[in-house]
């Protein structure tokens, strides 16, 4: 069994301690335990550079002086000129009796008597004279330069021949003392609590965006441009809560609040039932629902005439037939691309005034994912977000390419984004393999989702049939495992973790959209499979290079 060390990536100050720690993991006996770095505070702190367990022999608390060691007629130095500075030539044997109150302290070693431990200076560039003493130090208890080849003998020697007065310890005692040394639960690396702190941040800077709504209160009809990332969504949920409840000099509007996106529409909801019935909007959901809840019926998936034109026109005199009371002060749109021309005209006849009623529209042309596209037929003041907060800066910066417009990166740096290339027909079981991968990493199965941006995957369908539409897209809020979706229909919802798989051979219409949805979803930790190829044809070489193609 070979010498472990704790961590198994030490982060080494300086060339002198990754020398020794080297020489310790070389040398000590097999079954050794060496610490690094290691940190305690009592009446203070403490720096311990190494803690050796070294079994049949003791504890060896190692300390580390690189450079020049001499003392000047007053005070103990290391280096000279301006990297010279002064240290206690007693520090190793206080560090030791810090190591030591650490472990006996500790209730798991209450009635266990003291172990041999000992403390060691090592010098691994400056040597000593066979006659050398200090007070609290002696000879034996230094390792210069020409000691070093014999570092793990000397450790070891110095336990069982001096060792302080305790006892040898057994393979017992130096599990046990492992097992406290590294502390009481203390906290590991976690994917999530760095992704907790780099949401936090977004979430603020979205929040400080809020105040462009200030200006809205004066601009009755507005389009909101903005980049993916850029909190379109949270800016149009905060506005829908704003009218609803009265702001500033504002009075109470009775709101609709629209979307194309069943998923997105959920969102709203339940974003919304924390809000007071009083002061949340009149409606919220997908156009096609406001118009069932006028009487209008549903189509299907294939009706494409339906959509464009027979439910519209409906809506339409549905709309006009509206009494005054259930029609709308405020009109809101989130992903306002996915409308047709022909939605927009039902919408302005929901409103109580046609002329001057609001109208605010959030929108990104780049995430023009289906053939139709509208504009409502009145003027709309503009006004551009350009910054992107809500996915770190190596994902954005993968899709700046598709963006079409400047855009600041104001994302903090999280992990590379990695991509794993693949044929197209093997892509979706490349993508499987790589959720075991994240959910090994430490992602929690409720932040991590798999998108495709062709055929569904077969979880999605099954869920699908299983759940229906609605019970479905409550699984991306409930459910506490992976979620599987198509780019489609995930405009505007984000996920910490996302395997974007492009089983697809990039030939069809509107592939640089739907990339760029895809590659936009994730906020944290982005793996894109697929063909290398797939990626030219849909994103062109700009983005084939981001991806590291």
């Amino acid at each position: 069994m070979a010498v472990e060390l704790i961590p198994e990536e030490p982060t080494y100050v300086t060339e002198s301690e990754r020398l020794v720690g080297q020489r310790l993991v070389e040398q000590l006996p097999d079954g050794s335990v060496v610490f690094a770095g290691l940190r305690f505070t009592g009446e203070r702190d403490h720096e311990v550079d190494f803690v050796c367990l070294i079994p049949d022999a003791g504890i060896a608390v190692v300390e580390v002086k690189g450079g020049s060691v001499y003392h000047d007629g007053g005070e103990w130095c290391v280096g000279a000129g301006p990297e010279r500075r002064t240290f206690h030539i007693d520090q190793a044997e206080q560090n030791k009796y810090a190591v030591r109150g650490y472990v006996e302290v500790d209730e798991r070693w209450r009635g266990r008597s003291r172990l041999r431990t000992e403390h060691v200076l090592v010098t691994p560039y400056t040597d000593w004279a066979e006659d050398f003493h200090a007070p609290g130090l002696e000879r034996w208890q230094v390792v210069g330069r020409r000691d070093l080849k014999h570092l793990g003998d000397r450790l070891r020697d110095m336990c069982i021949q001096r060792g302080g007065g305790g006892r040898v310890p057994t393979a017992e005692d130096l599990d046990l003392v492992r097992t406290i040394l590294r502390g009481h639960h203390h906290p590991v690396a976690s994917v999530e609590a760095d992704a907790d702190q780099r949401e936090g941040r977004a979430d603020r800077l979205t929040k400080e965006q809020a105040m462009l709504l200030g200006i809205t209160r004066f601009v009755p009809r507005t389009e909101v441009r903005g980049c993916a990332g850029s909190g379109k969504t949270v800016l149009a949920l905060t506005q829908a809560k704003q009218l609803a409840r009265g702001h500033c000099d504002l009075a109470p509007q009775r709101v609709a609040l629209l979307c194309y996106s069943i998923g997105l529409a959920e969102h709203f909801r339940r974003e919304l039932a924390k809000v007071g019935r009083k002061h949340r909007p009149a409606f919220v959901g997908t156009f096609a629902a406001l118009g069932r809840s006028w009487g209008a019926p549903d189509g299907t998936r294939e009706d494409s005439d339906f959509w464009e034109h027979r439910l519209p026109e409906q809506m339409r005199e549905l709309a006009e037939a509206l009494p005054w009371e259930e029609k709308f002060d405020a009109i809101i749109v989130d992903e306002g691309q996915d409308f047709a021309d022909s939605w927009w005209l039902p919408l302005l006849a929901a409103l109580r005034d046609e002329e001057t009623g609001r109208l605010h529209v959030y929108s990104d042309e780049q995430q023009r994912v289906f053939q139709r596209f509208g504009r409502p037929p009145v003027s709309l003041v503009p006004l551009v977000l350009d910054h992107n907060l809500r996915n770190t800066k190596q994902i954005a910066t993968t899709f700046l390419p598709l963006a079409g417009a400047r855009m600041e990166l104001r994302g903090e740096s999280g992990p590379e984004v990695e991509f794993v290339a693949t044929t197209t027909e093997d892509a979706l079981d490349a993508a499987d393999d790589q959720v075991d991968r994240l959910l090994d990493e430490g992602w929690d199965p409720a932040h991590v989702m798999v998108l495709t941006t062709g055929k569904r995957h077969p979880v999605q369908l099954e869920r699908q049939q299983s759940y229906g539409q609605e019970g479905y897209w409550a699984t991306f809020w409930e459910g506490d495992d992976v979620f599987y979706g198509h780019v489609l229909g995930c405009k505007g919802l984000e996920r910490r973790a996302v395997i974007l798989c492009l089983n697809e051979h990039g030939s069809r219409d509107r592939g640089k959209e739907r990339l760029y949805v895809g590659l936009s979803r994730a906020t944290d930790r982005l793996v894109v499979v697929g063909d290398p190829q797939v990626v030219r044809a849909m994103g062109g070489e700009a983005v084939a290079r981001q991806l590291g193609i």
